[in-house]
């Protein structure tokens, strides 16, 4: 009977390792980055993700827009443009034409740490675009930082020439340049990289049951 109760207590422990291993495969890996330029539009002090393209997005008189490269998970977390974005302290030396509009626009080349191997990122500068009333983002930036480079899908690729090569591609190692973490109380796990709040909840679970299989184990035992 010994032998028998000691196995049992052997398959449990057993049972608790092979359920904790589970746990821990399930945990989604690290997500890769996407290098690339995200576009920004200026709504009061604050820095709001566009929802067009810059092709497609007709920016009014006195609008401020910004562009960003980096390396980010998704857009959700995407870096936004760095430094002050003030409209009149952009165009204060852009005097207003009739039938033309101002853009301000802040154009950030992002971190050393994001830049492709081998570049060095130009410094973040700001311009006043003066363009036709009907003018897209996109030639309001192109009147200020050409050359610019798409894909042959229209994604904006470099920005003044920069950087030279790639588009949009992917970064194995995850690197990300995204807000740090939230450690105010009820702030979110901020991706660092660390397990989350489901696979500690879960761990704890799978161990809290691995153990009362273990202690039966031991009191038929006794």
């Amino acid at each position: 009977m010994t032998g028998g109760r000691a196995r049992r207590g052997q398959l449990a422990v057993g049972a608790f390792l092979a359920a904790l291993l589970c746990v821990l495969a399930a945990a989604p890996a690290q997500a890769a980055g996407y290098r690339y330029w995200s576009f920004w539009e200026r709504d009061g002090a604050q820095w709001t993700y566009a929802t067009q393209g810059p092709g497609t997005a007709r920016p009014e008189d006195g609008d401020v827009q910004g562009f960003r490269f980096s390396v980010s998970d998704d857009s959700k977390d995407s870096a936004k443009p760095r430094g002050p974005a003030d409209f009149d302290a952009i165009c204060e030396d852009t005097p207003a034409k009739d039938g033309r509009k101002r853009v301000g626009l802040v154009v950030d080349f992002g971190t050393a740490g994001d830049a492709p191997g081998g570049e060095t990122p130009p410094k973040r500068r700001t311009a006043c675009a003066q363009v036709g009333e009907d003018a897209t983002s996109a030639e309001a930036l192109a009147s200020v930082a050409k050359p610019l480079r798409y894909d042959s899908k229209a994604l904006l690729c470099a920005i003044d020439g920069y950087p030279k090569t790639g588009c949009g591609e992917q970064v194995s190692d995850g690197t990300s340049t995204k807000a740090q973490p939230d450690t105010t109380v009820g702030g979110g796990d901020g991706g660092n990289g660390g397990p989350s709040v489901g696979l500690i909840a879960g761990i704890a679970a799978v161990a809290l049951l691995g153990g009362a299989g273990i202690w039966q184990a031991r009191r038929r035992r006794g």
